[in-house]
């Protein structure tokens, strides 16, 4: 077991295995030693853990809570697509979209959730360029999208 995988442990972290493309993609795709995944959800065992809108629906934590879980699925597609997350060299960029009431203008704070997990998980090779943005609705009523770029080894 890798140092990654040691510490996903230590956090009490367990990846799940990625559940099928529900349309024509693929989870990940890795170009040179970039690995681009697509966006993922907050699904656990296959059903998403919240849905609705950040603002009116959710609270700025719950939708941290949310964040979390997405970036604990795109680590499992990275797992997945690599086979040991230790040949992740950096986190690059983060893409996040946040289903947001109208008026709601704190997905930064939301978006934490991912980046920070990040951090401890990677530490500094987790810290990453990234994108918050507003979005008015988000597939299956997703509280939080998230696409991810990293550079492997």
């Amino acid at each position: 077991m890798g140092n990654v995988e040691n510490r996903l442990l230590e956090l009490g972290i367990t990846l799940e295995a990625v559940p099928p493309a529900v349309a024509n993609y693929v989870p990940a795709k890795q170009v040179g030693n970039l690995v681009y995944t697509s966006g993922n959800d907050c699904r656990i065992g296959g059903v998403l853990m919240r849905t609705g809108k950040v603002g009116s629906d959710l609270t700025v934590e719950e939708g941290y809570a949310v964040a979390r879980q997405v970036a604990i699925n795109l680590l499992s597609v990275l797992k997945e697509h690599l086979g040991e997350l230790d040949r992740v060299k950096q986190v690059v960029k983060m893409l996040a979209f946040v289903n947001s009431a109208p008026g709601f203008v704190h997905q930064p704070f939301v978006v934490n959730g991912a980046s920070d997990l990040f951090v401890e998980v990677f530490g500094e090779k987790g810290r990453h360029a990234r994108s918050a943005i507003s979005s008015n609705e988000l597939p299956f009523d997703t509280p939080v999208e998230i696409e991810l770029i990293v550079e492997v080894e």
